[in-house]
């Protein structure tokens, strides 16, 4: 369960008051809007990247306003993947699970798990310099998904794909939520992506957040 309640975000002159939403637990949600609307900006409060002004975050029923970004059991896929150069993509699928300081038996079966899920097995030794889009993005996903987190945020996965690959993508997305039952919050500008993947659809109009 994700549930904001009257949240404030101010970035400059940039600023959004009284958000709130509920998405069940489970839901797979879709959120759109305008380029530059805060779509990014509701993600990144919801992991707590960013501070809101004033409200609540809450998730999985407990209020993480205040929590660090690593104890709030979320996987954040940002749009620039943000992967790192140094790691394998292995490495990639362990990092939140040693993070946790998990019993290497653990790490190693849950590694396996999500790179078999994603079609990546072959690339575990691999480093991330010379992926394609499609597989880079497995490994952001697989990154999120490995430390089996109670909320999945995504912030436009398919936009920088080529058609054939962001096809493949999708496909994957809807095996993933049939799989997982994590709940989500997917932004895109894509209606295909909304009406292939979402349970509940949001989107923000001069600044307020409108159910479709």
């Amino acid at each position: 369960m994700i549930r904001l309640h009257q949240i404030a975000i101010q970035i400059a002159d940039f600023s959004m008051s009284d958000i709130s939403i509920e998405i069940e637990r489970g839901q797979y949600a879709v959120l759109m809007g305008k380029t530059g609307c805060g779509k990014t900006s509701i993600l990144e409060t919801i992991c707590g990247l960013r501070k809101p002004t004033s409200g609540t975050v809450w998730v999985q029923d407990t209020d993480v306003t205040r929590f660090s970004p690593g104890d709030r059991q979320i996987g954040y896929v940002p749009q620039d993947l943000a992967l790192f150069p140094t790691y394998s993509v292995g490495e990639h699928l362990e990092f939140a699970l040693k993070l946790r300081k998990t019993p290497r038996e653990r790490v190693n079966q849950r590694r396996d798990e999500t790179a078999e899920m994603l079609g990546i097995t072959h690339l575990l030794g691999r480093r991330v310099e010379g992926l394609s889009g499609g597989e880079a993005q497995r490994v952001a996903l697989g990154r999120a998904l490995a430390g089996e987190p109670s909320v999945l945020l995504l912030d436009e996965p398919l936009s920088a794909l080529d058609e054939q690959t962001r096809d493949e993508m999708l496909a994957l997305l809807q095996t993933l939520k049939d799989a997982t039952h994590v709940t989500t919050l997917h932004v895109t500008h894509n209606r295909i992506e909304a009406d292939v993947l979402a349970d509940r659809r949001f989107r923000i109009v001069d600044g307020v957040i409108e159910a479709e």
